[in-house]
C-alpha cells in the first residue's frame, strides 16, 4: 500500500508508516495546491494531510483506491467529512496530544498583550528608551482579575486552570457544565453577552462550523470593555477580521494577541500594521515534544485505517456502522 503526506512531519511518525507502506511525501516546504494534491494522491491508499490542506469532496472522490485519511491536527474542518463518509472513509484526527501546549501558547499571548512586551522590545530595540518613565507602555494587570473563557473543552479548560496562580475569577460559555472548572476554580457558567461584557480577557477556543463563524464581529467587540484584551488560538473565523482592525484603529478594546487568521496565511495588511495586537505564525502546537507526538498518533491512525481497524482517534465512526452493521462507540 502506498500513502501521500502532503507535507513532511517529524520522522518519528513517518518511520512508523515507513516500516510497512510506500511514503510520497511532498518535498515542497509549502501548502500544496488542489491539483497537486489530486496529483500526490493517484494510486495512493491513505492520505495524511495538513490543516492547511483543503480536501474537499473533489479531491476525496479523484481516487478510487483511496482507504483513510489521517489529519495531522486537533481540528478537521478543512476535511469534507459528509463525503468521506458517502465515501466510506474513516477520517482521523490528533487530539488531547496538544491541549497543555496551545494553552501555554494563548497565556504567552495573554500576557503579552496585556503588558505590551513586542511593542516594548521593538521600542527598546529602535533605540527610543531614555529611561524610566511614569506614563511609558502602560498596560493592563492580570492578578484578580475576570477571565472569559469561550469554549470550555479541553483546552479551554487547560486555559483557565491555568489562571490560579493569577487568583482569577473565571466565566465561561459552553454548551454544558464543565465540572472541573466549577469544582477547581468555582467557575461560573455565563450566557454569552454576559461574558462578552464582564470579561477582562477573553479567550477563544471553539471550533470552526456554521456557528461560530463570526460570533465575534462588530456587534460582540462593541460590548467589551475597553481596557479588554482578546485571545485567539482557534481558527480565524471565529473573528470578523474587518471588523477586529476597526476595534483596534479606534480602541473599541486594549488589544488582541492572534495565532490564526481568517484568510490564512494572508494577514490583514492594516492587522499587521497596528501596535495593539500580537501576531503569531499559527504555532500554539509548536514545540518538539508535541509535533512528535502529533506525527505519531497520525501514523497510528493511518496504519489502522490501512488494515480495516477504526483509526482510534476517528471522527466519523458512522462509516464502520455502515460497514458492519452495527452501532459503534
Amino acid at each position: 500500500m502506498k500513502i501521500f503526506v502532503t507535507r513532511k512531519i517529524p520522522d518519528p511518525g513517518l518511520d512508523l508508516l515507513r516500516k510497512e507502506y510506500k511514503l510520497d511525501i511532498n518535498p515542497y516546504d509549502r501548502p500544496l495546491s488542489k491539483d497537486e494534491i489530486t496529483k500526490g494522491l493517484k494510486g495512493k491508499d491513505g492520505l495524511l494531510c495538513l490543516l492547511t490542506d483543503q480536501i474537499d469532496k473533489e479531491v476525496i472522490y479523484s481516487e478510487p483506491r483511496l482507504k483513510t485519511i489521517a489529519n495531522y491536527a486537533v481540528g478537521y474542518d478543512n476535511v469534507d467529512i459528509k463525503a468521506a463518509t458517502e465515501r466510506g472513509i474513516p477520517v482521523s484526527n490528533t487530539p488531547k496530544v496538544l491541549t497543555e501546549t496551545t494553552a501555554e501558547m494563548t497565556w504567552a499571548l495573554l500576557l503579552s498583550v496585556a503588558r505590551r512586551i513586542v511593542e516594548g522590545d521593538t521600542y527598546t530595540r529602535n533605540g527610543k528608551f531614555k529611561g524610566w518613565a511614569p506614563m511609558l507602555m502602560l498596560g493592563q494587570d492580570i492578578t484578580n482579575k475576570t477571565l472569559g473563557i469561550i469554549g470550555a473543552g479541553r483546552i479551554g479548560t487547560a486555559v483557565a486552570l491555568k489562571s490560579k496562580g493569577f487568583n482569577m475569577k473565571v466565566l465561561y460559555y459552553n454548551s454544558r457544565h464543565n465540572e472541573i472548572l466549577d469544582r477547581e476554580l468555582g467557575a461560573q457558567k455565563v450566557e454569552f453577552l454576559d461574558l462578552l461584557k464582564k470579561s477582562d480577557f477573553i479567550s477563544l477556543h471553539v471550533p470552526l462550523n456554521d456557528s461560530t463563524y463570526h460570533m465575534i464581529s462588530e456587534k460582540e467587540l462593541k460590548m467589551m470593555k475597553k481596557t479588554s484584551v482578546l485571545i485567539n488560538t482557534s481558527r480565524g473565523s471565529v473573528v470578523d477580521e474587518q471588523a477586529l482592525v476597526k476595534a483596534l484603529k479606534e480602541k473599541w478594546i486594549f488589544g488582541v494577541g492572534l495565532d490564526v487568521y481568517e484568510h490564512e496565511p494572508r494577514i490583514s495588511e492594516e492587522l499587521s500594521k497596528l501596535d495593539n495586537v500580537i501576531l503569531q505564525p499559527h504555532s500554539a502546537s509548536a514545540t518538539y515534544e508535541t509535533r512528535t507526538k502529533m506525527a505519531i498518533m497520525a501514523a497510528e491512525n493511518m496504519i489502522a485505517g490501512l488494515k480495516g481497524e477504526i483509526p482510534p482517534n476517528c471522527v466519523n465512526k458512522e462509516v464502520f456502522k455502515q460497514k458492519l452493521g452495527k452501532e459503534i462507540h
